[in-house]
């Protein structure tokens, strides 16, 4: 037996109030046109509907909020967090926030959950979740790649932006960090307008590397233009919450921090 999305919905309503435990749907055909279908128990099924529906409500009325107020944002995903009634919504070109289920309240910065040995991060897990997502759409051939010495043991990504002077701390050490066995691979993230060209002559060089090195020791750079991705990254950079250079990310999306020693930065990705 199938069931179209609004059908299920109160089949499985009806069934949970008779004890039966799951609805489901034998009919490969109906399942390619779209039909939604559930072998899990009929109340576990209504609750995520449920949820589904609350999510997208709550996104409707945040952009209906947003656009009152003269605030140009965007949501690009919204997920319930480990507290109650309160919302982790992630924003494009902006810090993620929180909201809380009436859609009337948001809240800027982290919340942290107390009790344990250590202070835990509520949205760590979600927004490594959605840097993970936008950090494997990358092209390898888009970013300035530094390889590990020998074995590769971890890769970071690291924006950046040649005329800060902490990216200049942290590429002083590149040797080390790649003796380390660390692949870098450097995102442009131009602090401002005025230094988007420069980080563009850099990826329309020829040698990709060799001109990042000149500009980060403060050499005059030639002016080279071409179809680049730097504005792409950067924008991609503040879908992630990046604010300053440098930040760094490890694979899995989780920021590391902004400038670290190469001990210290073999130390987070090993911990």
């Amino acid at each position: 037996m199938s069931f179209t999305r609004s059908k299920i919905f109160i089949a499985c309503t009806l069934a949970s109030s008779l004890l039966i435990t799951a609805c489901s749907n034998s009919n490969n055909d109906e399942k390619k046109q779209g039909t939604l279908t559930a072998s899990a128990p009929a109340t576990g099924q209504a609750s995520n509907i449920s949820e589904r529906n609350a999510q997208q409500r709550l996104i409707n009325t945040l952009q209906q909020h947003f656009k009152k107020a003269n605030i140009n944002a965007k949501v690009l995903d919204i997920k319930a967090t480990e507290v109650p009634n309160l919302y982790w919504v992630n924003l494009e070109g902006m810090s993620s926030v929180y909201a809380t289920a009436d859609g009337k309240y948001i809240i800027q910065g982290d919340v942290l959950r107390l009790g344990d040995s250590k202070i835990h991060n509520v949205s760590e897990n979600l927004q490594s979740a959605a840097n993970k997502k936008l950090l494997a759409s990358l092209k390898t051939e888009d970013l300035l790649v530094y390889k590990a010495q020998g074995k590769t043991k971890h890769i970071v990504y690291v924006f950046t932006d040649a005329s800060c002077p902490y990216c200049h701390k942290l590429h002083e050490h590149m040797s080390e960090i790649n003796a380390k066995g660390i692949e870098v691979r450097y995102i442009a993230w131009p602090r401002g307008e005025q230094f988007m060209p420069a980080m563009e002559s850099v990826w329309c060089s020829e040698d990709r590397q060799a001109a990042f090195n000149q500009a980060i020791a403060g050499a005059p750079l030639a002016p080279a233009t071409c179809k680049n991705p730097v504005r792409a990254q950067y924008q991609l950079g503040l879908n992630m919450g990046v604010n300053g250079t440098p930040a760094i990310y490890n694979q899995e999306g989780v920021y590391l921090g902004g400038y670290l020693s190469p001990e210290e930065l073999a130390e987070r990705l090993n911990n």
